[in-house]
């Protein structure tokens, strides 16, 4: 990937996200292989890059959408409704309206409103019920604003009923960048409770939403992508053994993007305050790092001095927010200075999404490696204005 790095440099200035789509593709084919009973529907927003959606949605990938802009960019691209989830549980009532007018019958709910809000803007659609986990082995948890409880969950499917939807089934969301596959068995067995209580009392339920939290390497050792799919199939079979014809689905954001991109950034200062060193980089919290403000943990590379003593510095980036510091207390090379390259490994997912216009900076750019390969001095000119 460095070689890459320094002919991309030849056309553009950092920030920017280096993008191999080999990768998208080969993530693809490896969760399919590990999860061979389910769909996949790629959470579009990880990375909603049009040629990373136009690419999965010709390996043959659903999606799983969280807005109209999000449909939007994917039925300009021609990739039809039926073939997208609205699985954000937050959402507007002219969004549900616009959703269902181009084709989306499948929704997510976790409240009682929310259930009203599908059966008055999109009626007689499918709706399913996110439960909240734990989120204890996730790197970034999100069992606070998302999910219900079970015996909430049974409640609101009976609603969803009686509310002329058709309630098909449990979602839920280990958390992202989740590193025990203990996770989803977990949430397979409190889902198959709610299934089995649900069916019983006359529902007639089909959908499985493992969620997403499916983990790329960073600094911890992950499970593979092969050691979580046995979990899933595992769970399934041992608490969802009576449903028959069980449709299942996950949906990948981080996984399917996340190690097909470098996030570039030069050093811009380096100083020293109170006793304290710090290094500057032209990207920070407000221009593709705002997961480092929960303590995210990229693997970083200081490009041409991996080899060179460490010492401890404050990483912040360029704004004049106070909060744009991106990591307190990090290990990098004693001879980084001005103009140096970091870059944060791994970070095609939740990076260039996160851009603001924070300060009048602009935010990181894509930039795809097989754009590289052959450019004309024209070409590169172009790249060149355009950036």
């Amino acid at each position: 990937m460095e070689y890459w790095v320094r002919r991309a440099l030849e056309v553009v200035k950092t920030p920017f996200l280096l993008f191999d789509l080999s990768i998208v593709e080969k993530k693809y084919l490896e969760m399919k292989s590990a999860l061979r009973k389910a769909d996949i529907y790629y959470a579009v927003k990880a990375n909603s890059h049009p040629r990373i959606v136009s690419l999965l949605s010709k390996l043959g990938c659903n999606f799983d959408v969280a807005s109209k802009g999000e449909i939007e960019k994917l039925l300009a691209l021609g990739i039809d409704g039926k073939r997208m989830s609205f699985g954000n549980t937050i959402k507007r009532e002219e969004d549900i309206a616009f959703a269902y007018k181009n084709g989306i019958k499948l929704f997510a709910v976790d409240s009682e409103m929310e259930i009203e809000k599908v059966a008055i803007n999109a009626p007689g659609s499918f709706v399913f019920v996110r439960i909240s986990t734990d989120g204890e082995d996730a790197d970034w948890p999100l069992s606070r604003k998302f999910g219900t409880d079970p015996d909430h969950a049974l409640r609101l499917l009976f609603y969803a009923a009686k509310m002329k939807l058709r309630p098909v089934g449990i979602s839920f969301h280990v958390g992202s960048q989740n590193l025990n596959p203990e996770s989803w068995k977990k949430a397979i067995e409190v889902a198959g409770k709610i299934f089995k209580k649900a069916m019983r009392s006359g529902l007639n339920l089909s959908l499985l939403n493992v969620g997403g939290g499916f983990p790329v390497q960073h600094r911890k050792p992950i499970p593979s992508i092969e050691e979580i799919g046995r979990a899933i199939e595992e769970a399934i079979d041992e608490h969802l053994w009576f449903v028959h014809n069980l449709k299942l689905i996950a949906e990948p954001g981080r996984y399917m993007v996340g190690e097909a991109g470098w996030l570039v950034t030069k050093v811009l200062l380096k100083s020293e305050r109170a006793g304290e060193k710090w290094i500057y980089i032209d990207a920070g919290a407000f221009h593709g790092l705002a997961e480092t403000l929960q303590n995210f943990e990229y693997e970083l590379r200081v490009l041409g001095k991996e080899k060179d003593e460490l010492e401890e510095y404050h990483l912040a980036g360029p704004t004049c927010d106070s909060i744009d510091v991106i990591y307190d207390k990090v290990l990098l090379p004693k001879s980084v200075t001005l103009n140096d390259l970091v870059c944060f490994i791994n970070a095609g997912a939740y990076t260039v999404e996160y851009n603001t216009q924070f300060n009048g900076i602009e935010p990181p750019k894509i930039i795809f490696i097989d754009d590289l390969t052959e450019l004309s001095l024209e070409e590169k000119m172009k790249l060149r204005i355009l950036d």
